[in-house]
């Protein structure tokens, strides 16, 4: 196949939403006695019946993320680069039609704020911009992550969508991963939440994870906006998307995250609520469908549920985070993304990680292995 766009367009939203619905508890449970596990599994697990053997699913997924990724979790950070966006999105604080005081760093203000960083012992730094091309395209990510490769092993960046050739040459640059969320996966009603600006055009952010596999990235990074749609639904669009990368690009790694939509300025409220219970439910389907799969946690979540997901399924998680340009030092007063929820420092939290008998990991990567 070309792309995923074939794929995707052999399922139908509501028929994959009637499926849920009708899933029985029995099913569910002959999808937990299996060891290999289809997207069919996923789906069960997926379903409201599923939520009656949560119990079970925990201690399944603590069972598996051992095996698989030991006792250990990666931490990182994000570095923000810039809120200048030319899209309209209705659920972001950087959006284009949000009145707010626009920054983008300097090279100077960067490496100050990559200082902070360095001091409370980062190592993996993920590079994370508004949608603004003319302002923060491809020569500004190419000039950061030369600036930043002295200094850190790891960098990945969440960034506006690009062209293939463009993600090869930040790949040359020394890009370790790329995260990319369709935010949902409901055709219908994407445009609504997208009214303007390039990320309107459902299709191509649809194709950019194959553009980012093609290029040879070495990780790529998937998931949905909870809160927007069902989450059920898009959640099994999101695993679609990924059992197809995987089968596609079998030399990447890949990883999901659960960002669940946070306050902001000028946002909407969530359409669906999305309890804690409802998280953990979908973190062990994950799991419990792929073994492989990184699943990670931002701090978007709340203290107690970032404590405990620690033994059930999280292999990475961010720490001390700040969603705005210059927010660690040189400008702490512009506008963020979101509002975090866990606002402990990476030092607490690696302290809450230790005490939970896990072993927290700053460097899981370094570019000597992959020649960059």
């Amino acid at each position: 196949m070309n792309s995923f766009k074939e794929v995707f367009e052999q399922y139908q939203w509501d028929e994959i939403k009637a499926r849920l619905e009708k899933v029985t508890l029995s099913e569910v449970r002959n999808s937990l006695r299996k060891t290999n596990r289809t997207l069919d599994d996923f789906l069960n697990l997926l379903s409201p019946a599923a939520s009656q053997e949560l119990e079970l699913m925990a201690n399944i997924t603590r069972t598996l993320t051992q095996k698989r990724f030991g006792k250990t979790i990666q931490l990182y950070a994000p570095l923000y680069l810039s809120n200048e966006c030319q899209n309209i999105c209705t659920y972001c604080g950087f959006s284009l039609d949000n009145n707010l005081r626009r920054k983008t760093l300097s090279d100077t203000e960067l490496m100050i704020e990559a200082s902070v960083l360095k001091s409370m012992g980062v190592n993996h730094v993920l590079l994370v911009s508004g949608e603004a091309n003319k302002i923060v395209g491809v020569p500004y990510f190419q000039n950061a992550v030369r600036l930043l490769k002295p200094y850190f092993s790891n960098i990945s960046i969440e960034v506006q969508p690009l062209e293939g050739v463009e993600y090869r040459l930040l790949h040359e640059e020394g890009v370790h991963s790329v995260l990319v969320y369709q935010e949902t996966y409901h055709q219908e009603v994407y445009k609504e939440y997208h009214p303007k600006g390039k990320k309107s055009n459902f299709h191509f952010r649809l194709e950019t994870p194959d553009r980012i596999g093609r290029a040879g990235i070495h990780k790529m990074g998937l998931g949905v906006l909870l809160g927007l749609e069902d989450w059920r639904v898009d959640s099994f669009f999101n695993a679609l998307h990924i059992d197809y990368l995987q089968r596609q690009y079998w030399k990447s790694k890949f990883s999901v995250s659960f960002p669940r939509l946070r306050p902001a300025e000028g946002i909407i409220e969530p359409n669906f609520i999305m309890e804690d219970k409802d998280l953990l439910q979908l973190i062990c389907a994950y799991r419990i469908w792929n073994e492989d799969l990184e699943i990670s946690i931002s701090t978007r979540e709340n203290e107690n549920f970032r404590n405990h997901i620690i033994a059930l399924g999280a292999t990475t998680m961010s720490a001390g985070s700040k969603t705005n340009p210059g927010g660690y030092a040189v400008d702490k007063e512009s506008l963020e993304q979101f509002e975090t929820s866990d606002e402990r420092s990476m030092e607490e939290i690696k302290d809450i990680i230790k005490k939970s008998g896990y072993d927290p990991v700053m460097k899981d990567w370094d570019s000597v292995y992959s020649g960059t």
